[in-house]
C-alpha cells in the first residue's frame, strides 16, 4: 500500500474505499432495520459524527427521506479520564423525538479495546431507553478487552499494539483515509 502524503504511515483505505465502505454498511443498517423506520444515528466525536452524517446521505438516498443524526460525547462516561490528559467535552445533540424506543446506530470511526463503546452505552443509557442499539464502525482493528462487537464494519484491519490507526476525513482533515503507523519492519 501506498504511503500517506505527509507520514510514512502505510494507508489501508483511500478516499473511495471509504465511500464504498459507508455505502455498504449503509445498505446493511437498512437490510437489518427493514428500512429506516424508528432509526437514529448518533456519532460519537469526533470523527464518528461526520461519519454518522455520510450514512444518512446515503440511507436518504434510497429511502427518500432523513434519519435523525446527532452526536454523543462519552468523555465524562470514560473509565481512563484518570490515566489520560483532559479533553474538551463536545456536543451532546439528541435529534427532536429522542432515542426512546428507537432503533440508535452508534457510530464510530475505529473500534479497538471497546472502551468507548461501553462508554457511549453508558451515555446513552442517561439519555433513554432506545428500543435496540447497533454499532457501525469504520475500522475493527481487533484487540478487544471487552465483550463488544460491531453490528456494522466497514473494514476488519488485524493490527499488532504498536501500531496506531489513524483515520482523517475531509471536512476536518485535509482527506479521506485510513493509515497505519508504527508498522513492525
Amino acid at each position: 500500500m501506498p504511503a500517506h502524503p505527509d507520514t510514512d504511515a502505510r494507508v489501508v483505505l483511500d478516499a473511495g474505499d471509504i465511500q464504498r465502505a459507508l455505502t455498504r454498511i449503509s445498505h446493511e443498517i437498512l437490510e437489518r432495520n427493514k428500512g429506516a423506520d424508528d432509526l437514529v444515528l448518533l456519532g460519537i466525536p469526533s470523527r464518528g459524527v461526520p461519519l454518522a452524517h455520510r450514512i444518512a446521505e446515503r440511507i436518504a438516498s434510497v429511502e427518500g427521506y432523513a434519519v435523525p443524526v446527532g452526536s454523543l460525547d462519552v468523555t465524562m462516561y470514560r473509565d481512563d479520564l484518570r490515566l489520560k490528559p483532559a479533553r474538551a467535552l463536545l456536543p451532546t445533540e439528541i435529534p427532536p423525538g429522542g432515542v426512546d424506543g428507537k432503533v440508535v446506530v452508534l457510530v464510530d470511526d475505529v473500534l479497538f479495546s471497546g472502551r468507548t463503546i461501553r462508554a457511549a452505552l453508558d451515555a446513552l443509557n442517561d439519555i433513554g431507553r432506545p428500543q435496540a442499539v447497533r454499532l457501525a464502525v469504520l475500522v475493527d482493528r481487533g484487540h478487544r478487552e471487552l465483550p463488544i462487537r460491531a453490528d456494522f464494519v466497514g473494514k476488519n484491519l488485524p493490527t499488532s499494539l504498536v501500531e496506531r490507526v489513524k483515520v482523517t476525513l475531509d471536512g476536518i482533515d485535509d482527506l479521506d483515509a485510513v493509515t497505519i503507523q508504527g508498522v513492525p519492519a
